[in-house]
């Protein structure tokens, strides 16, 4: 399928229904909670105007949130529908935000997932993605979540 910029006018409420039901399987597995819950159609258009906003499908099947940092392209919001998992959607998403990166001369992409989400790291991984630190969020003692990082690639 193809992928397509999110921008002005969209339903970013779709997006939203998106991120919510990809996200639903944390509930009870990470602490703190996600930030998708602060999410709202207003700061999805907002991150669309900061930065980049890509989706495959319409209505969206799979999205990434791409903002560019001095020192690497930050993917945010990854998200695939269930029922779509399985069919390439993330690793094309990903591969988007590696063009991206090269187009902004950014050497490197970066994502961060919860420590608990073990099976997110395996598909970071398996990516090309390396594990470069570990942090808390406010009020805990103990690390929360994990920064990934890869290096980009001209194809």
């Amino acid at each position: 399928m193809t992928r397509h910029r999110c921008r002005d006018p969209y339903d970013w409420s779709a997006l939203l229904d998106l991120i919510r039901a990809a996200f639903a399987y944390m509930e009870g597995r990470i602490d703190p909670p996600s930030s998708m819950h602060a999410l709202t159609a207003e700061k999805i258009a907002q991150q669309a105007e900061s930065g980049e906003i890509w989706a495959i499908g319409t209505p969206p099947l799979a999205c990434v949130f791409l903002t560019p940092k001095p020192h690497a392209l930050y993917v945010g919001k990854l998200a695939v529908a269930a029922d779509q998992r399985g069919k390439g959607h993330a690793r094309a998403l990903i591969d988007l935000a590696e063009t991206r990166a090269l187009a902004l001369n950014l050497p490197a992409l970066e994502l961060e997932t919860r420590v608990e989400l073990t099976e997110n790291h395996a598909i970071f991984r398996a990516m090309g993605f390396s594990e470069t630190g570990r942090n808390a969020h406010a009020g805990f003692g103990r690390a929360t979540s994990i920064t990934f990082q890869r290096k980009v690639q001209a194809r």
